[in-house]
This record gives C-alpha cells, sequence and structure tokens, in this order.
C-alpha cells in the first residue's frame, strides 16, 4: 500500500467533513483564537532538545541506509523513540485544539538539501499520511521564487515573491519547513477562521448563511480532465461544536471569468469583502517570521494562511526557500 494519497484521494478526504446545521451563533472554541492573545505567548513554539535533534539525525542514517526511495519510507524506517509521544499531542492540537503548532531547532543549516527533504517527509509520516499537492502527483513542494511572472492568474503564486492573499489547501494540515528566509518580508500571515466566522456573524448575521451554501472555486486550468473550470464547494460545515472552513479569496473571486458563471449578487460580493475585510484585522490575525529550522503546522480546517510579498537575497543559495508538505489526519468526525 501507498504511504501517501493521491491528489484525488487527499481532497476527497479533506471534504468530507460533516454537517448538521448552519451556525447562528458565536463559536466558543480554542480554535477561536485571536492574534492579539497568541502574540503574548509562546506556547504554540516547540523547541527540541539536544538528545531529539541527535535522535532525528540517527534517524536519517537508518533511513538512508535501508536503500528505499522516499516515497517508500515508512515510520518504522525513521525511528524517533523519543519523540513519539509527542505526535500524538500535537495532532490533538491541530484537531481539537487551536489548530497551530511550530516545532523550532531542526538542524537545517547544517545539512545537505537531500537530509532536510528526507527529514520531513518522514517527519510527516509520524503525525500523519502524506498526500500528492497537485494533479501532477508532486509529493514534497518547494516554496521559492523560481522567477516565474505573479502577473500571469494561471501562475501558482508561491513560485513568485508576491502577496498570497488568504486561502486553505485541500488537506488536513499543511506544514512548511523553512531552509533560508528572505532578505526582508515574506511572512506567514494566519488567522483563525472561527474568530473570522465569529466577528462576520457580530458584525452581519444575515449574511453568514451564505457561507454554508455552494460557492463556485475557480479551478485555474489546473488538470486536463475534460471537466468544468470551476468546481461547487461549500465555505463552512458545522457538526459536532466544530466549525470547519475552507476559503479561497482568489480562486472565489476569479471564477467569474467562466461564460457560465453569472456574476456575483450584491449579498454574495458583501459576504467576501466584510469576510476578508475581517481576516485582515490585525487584532485577529497572526504574523510569523519563520527562521531556518522552524516547522509550522497549521490545519486548514480553522485557519486561513496567507503571505507577504518579500525580497530576496541576490545569491542563489540564500534565496527565501521552505519545503511544503499536506498530510491528512484521522479526523474524528
Amino acid at each position: 500500500m501507498a504511504q501517501y494519497l493521491s491528489f484525488l484521494e487527499q481532497t476527497l478526504h479533506y471534504f468530507d467533513r460533516p454537517h448538521t446545521d448552519v451556525l447562528t451563533k458565536p463559536l466558543d472554541s480554542p480554535a477561536a483564537w485571536r492574534g492579539d492573545q497568541v502574540r503574548a505567548s509562546d506556547e504554540w513554539r516547540y523547541m527540541l532538545t539536544a538528545d531529539e535533534i541527535g535522535e532525528i539525525k540517527a534517524a536519517i542514517e537508518t533511513s538512508k541506509a535501508n536503500g528505499k526511495p522516499l516515497a517508500d519510507q515508512t515510520v518504522s524506517d525513521f525511528p524517533l523513540p523519543s519523540l513519539s509521544g509527542k505526535f500524538e499531542g500535537w495532532r490533538r492540537e491541530l484537531m481539537e485544539g487551536r489548530g497551530f503548532q511550530v516545532i523550532s531547532g531542526v538542524p537545517v543549516l547544517e545539512w545537505e538539501r537531500q537530509d532536510s527533504e528526507r527529514f520531513f517527509w518522514c517527519f510527516g509520516l509520524h503525525l500523519g499520511r502524506p498526500g500528492a499537492q497537485n494533479p501532477q502527483g508532486d509529493l514534497l513542494g518547494h516554496v521559492t521564487d523560481t522567477g516565474d511572472s505573479a502577473d500571469d492568474p494561471f501562475v501558482r503564486l508561491y513560485r513568485t515573491a508576491a502577496n498570497i492573499e488568504y486561502h486553505c489547501d485541500a488537506a488536513d494540515v499543511v506544514g512548511l519547513l523553512c531552509l533560508q528566509k528572505a532578505k526582508s518580508g515574506g511572512k506567514s500571515r494566519i488567522v483563525s477562521s472561527v474568530s473570522v466566522f465569529n466577528e462576520v456573524l457580530k458584525r452581519r448575521a444575515g449574511l453568514t448563511p451564505q457561507l454554508f451554501d455552494s460557492f463556485m472555486l475557480d479551478r485555474r486550468n489546473e488538470g486536463d480532465d475534460g471537466m468544468p473550470g470551476y468546481v461547487p464547494i461549500e465555505p463552512c460545515r458545522f457538526a459536532n461544536g466544530q466549525l470547519r472552513t475552507f476559503y479561497h479569496a482568489d480562486y472565489f473571486r476569479s471564477v467569474v471569468r467562466h461564460d457560465d458563471v453569472p456574476a456575483f449578487t450584491e449579498e454574495r460580493k458583501a459576504l467576501m469583502d466584510l469576510y476578508e475585510e475581517v481576516a485582515a484585522d490585525p487584532n485577529l490575525y497572526f504574523d510569523m517570521d519563520l527562521a531556518p529550522g522552524d516547522i509550522q503546522l497549521l490545519s486548514n480546517h480553522t485557519n486561513l494562511h496567507a503571505r507577504t510579498d518579500y525580497e530576496d537575497w541576490p545569491e542563489p543559495e540564500r534565496k527565501r526557500h521552505l519545503l511544503r508538505l499536506w498530510l491528512s489526519l484521522d479526523a474524528k468526525h
């Protein structure tokens, strides 16, 4: 059995979100964090110990010695006995808690690039099941400026140095491992989608039921499968006291480029404008300036993420570079 999910399998798992009711009152949940609160504490960060780093280095050598391709590695091929107890707590934090976690101290500046890739892939196996990040089947993403133009509407913006608007990925968790940071900018901006919902509800309760109806999501020409250029997605699903949200500002808005998609109603436009205005409130969002060796783990069910634009270093070896994993967890529905 493959150790990873295909793009389709992972997408179907992610969007298998239970729904019983339209939420009509603010949700009191650990996932409803605010930026002005989390900035006052660093309880969301775990610093690896020297012994744990030694264990990781030994696991890399064990994994390399078995000769198996990276995609065929298993948890047992990358033993982390001291850290194994931490993964359950991190998984629980992502699924039932605030929805994000940072692990710091990975010695990536000491390693060859291939060792960082091996570590991050196998780290992901301990947390969940990795999955492909596009229809082409790419498993380990490289987030760096490749020189593509941000003005091209079909370019994935992570391949540029441009600002990226709030969105979610089609996986339970997105993980980033920072290898090199930018000269300036390039901060990871996150916001609780539960807190955003609560604030929109507070301001204009009459608009929020639309978040449980279908929005059309632009596929941006991904996949040559003869299917329509858009798919219907309900941004919010609510059941068992949990609000799960998928929001993609750019792709929800660009869908009207298709001739058979009607223009937004005034109410739909007002809802999107308000939702994104609330998400841009500095009291709600939290900027992370990830340093080399930082891992950011983020639930795509309870958070939106974005990135500020950045200026890179001129030297190729110093260019901003992050590795990205998409992971599926055994969600408790």
